[in-house]
Order: structure tokens, then sequence, then C-alpha cells
């Protein structure tokens, strides 16, 4: 496999990044987890706008699918220690330029949230890291999962009229982790903490309740499906425990999730995960944010086992985007530990 790397910009403490469909072309954001900008790049890594310069405490984006250029994002999560006053925003193009930035609810210690849609219906589904603190690395008020069917004009909400929130569910210690599945034409949220793993369902037509099921105990940062070996069934990969050092796959038998590959070197703070693919090959791509802080593919090999290829070195990407343009995989890297971000173009 040859790897090219192309720097497409310098970003203090860059972070989020999210697929953007923008004035009729692919594109991507990219926004910083300190006081720096949110930004719009083409699939070339050209920026073509800025939408803020400021605040930032960016976790997660999230375009308004049928919304135009209308995309959410978290703003002012800093830390678990400094996120108190962190909200979900809504933002959207103005007709004579620039951009709009509404307050859609206040959520302290958002961390992670996506849209989930279900039978013509768009649900909210929102994420705390904890619920409080009484001082610096206090744990003791864990984190919950919020939901609310997202109406289809987020206009009205700012900071004086707020999207209201249910709690789905509670006692989530260090709940970090969040990626997306679909199953059955249904939108569902994997969510990972440190009682384990959970899949979080919308409500169906005529219902109100949310369904939850815990796919496992073990303490996680991230879990996320990919079906690296193409059996047909999608694998379970986890980052063990919270901004641990554990990549875990785990594969379904006998109705329940058990370990068949637990990575043979510690990586240090796991943090970014993706999937996609390498010419014809599925892959996994991994990055830890300490120690060597190598952005990684797993892939499997012709008899079956894992194997790691490096694609970068002392990088530290704090997230990752997997997209297939123009004939091309590309990987683009928000290579948080060097305020930098970064396009690799994968060649099998």
């Amino acid at each position: 496999m040859r790897v090219e790397k192309r720097v497409i910009g310098k970003l203090e403490k860059c972070y989020a990044l999210a697929p953007f469909f923008y004035k009729g072309k692919e594109c991507f954001l990219a926004a910083s987890e300190k006081e720096a900008e949110c930004r719009i790049y083409d699939m070339e890594g050209t920026m073509l706008e800025v939408v803020w310069n400021s605040p930032g405490g960016v976790m997660t984006m999230v375009q308004n699918p049928d919304c135009g250029g209308q995309f959410l994002a978290t703003r002012r999560f800093y830390s678990p220690n400094d996120s108190s006053e962190a909200s979900i925003i809504t933002a959207f193009p103005r007709m004579k330029g620039g951009w709009e930035v509404q307050t859609l609810t206040k959520l302290p210690f958002v961390h992670r949230f996506d849209i989930l849609r279900n039978q013509g219906r768009k649900y909210l589904i929102a994420c705390t890291l904890k619920s409080g603190h009484k001082y610096k690395d206090d744990w003791s008020e864990p984190g919950k999962v919020y939901g609310a069917e997202l109406p289809s004009d987020l206009s009205p909400y700012h900071d004086d009229h707020p999207l209201k929130l249910e709690i789905i569910k509670d006692s989530m210690l260090k709940n970090h982790g969040y990626s997306k599945i679909c199953r059955n034409g249904t939108e569902k949220g994997v969510i990972a903490c440190h009682q384990g793993v959970y899949e979080i369902s919308p409500p169906q037509e005529g219902k109100d309740m949310w369904r939850i099921e815990k796919l496992l105990e073990t303490p996680a940062s991230e879990a996320f499906f990919a079906d690296i070996d193409r059996c047909g069934e999608e694998e379970l990969f986890l980052f063990s425990p919270f901004h641990g050092d554990k990549l875990e796959v785990y594969k379904k038998r006998d109705g329940r999730f058990r370990k068949i590959y637990e990575h043979p070197k510690k990586l240090e703070f796991l943090h970014a995960a993706g999937k996609g693919y390498i010419g014809s090959t599925p892959a996994v791509f991994i990055g830890h944010r300490k120690d060597d802080m190598d952005l990684l593919a797993l892939i499997s090999g012709s008899n079956g086992e894992l194997k790691t290829c490096t694609l970068d070195h002392g990088c530290g990407a704090a997230n990752v985007l997997y997209r297939h343009t123009q004939g091309r995989d590309i990987l683009i890297a928000a290579n948080r530990e060097i305020d930098e971000l970064a396009m690799y173009y994968l060649n099998a």
C-alpha cells in the first residue's frame, strides 16, 4: 500500500470533522476543540469558508438532512473539566453571505450527538460525558443520553426558547463513545461508556419510547461496527477503557459478542475511529494521541488474520473521516496534537 499525505491547513487543537454537502458539491467541515475556527473545505483540500472564528469547543458536527447548508454542532466543550456552558447550535448560510448561528439547546457537558432518521421523522440523540462535578477530574455525576424529535424548522429555537430534551438513559459514567448504524431501515446510535456498549433506537411510528439494548459490559471509550473480513456480518470494534490503550474486536456468536482479537501493542489514548476501504479491501482506521501517536489502518489478510498498516507517525489524530471521491480513497485527519489538518490518499 502506498500513502500520499497532504497537509491542507493548520488549525489549533483541530478536533471535529464531518461530511458536508454544500453548494452542490461534496465538502467537509473541520473545527477546533479550543477557541479557533470552524471551516469548510472541498474534497481537493481547498478551504472555502470560515463559518466562525470562535467560540470553539466543538466535539461533534452533523449536517441536517434535507435542509440545505444547515448543520448542527456542539460548542464550548473545552475539556471534561470545562464544559458546563456547552450547547448544541444550528448554523446556516445567510442569503447575503456569512452564517447565522443560533442555540438549539443548552446541554452542559454534551460531547456527542447525532440526527437519526426513522419512518420519515428525524430525531436528535445527545450524549453528555458527565452531568457535573465538584472539583477537577471529578466523575461522581455520570452522564446521560437525551433525545427529542427534531422539528423540520429549527429557526424558532434560540437561547430563550431551546429545544426540550427528554432523558433516555442515565448513570452513564464517562459517556464518551458514539457511532451510527442502520439496521432494517432504522438508524440507531451505538454508545460506549464505563458500563459498556449500548444500542439505542428512536421511537417507532405511533410510539414515544426509545429502545435500549445492552450489547456488552466491557468499559469502552469508542464502539463501532465494520465488516472487516467481508463475512457479511459486522464486527464490533472497541477502544477500552476510557481514553484507553486496548483495541479489541468482537464477533457475535450464539447470540453474544465474543472477543476475537486484541491488538498486540498498547496504543495509548486511543481516540480516532473510522471505517472505509483501501481499493476493494475494507479497512478500519485508528488514531491514538499519546506515545507514538500513530495513524493506523486495520485490514483482514488473505488468511483472515487482522493486520495493521501504519499510515502516519507522531500525528495524534483526534478524529478521522473517510471519503471515496473521484475514484480515490481519502482519509481526512484532524491531527490535534500537532495542530494539523491532513488528507491521506490511500493507494492499494
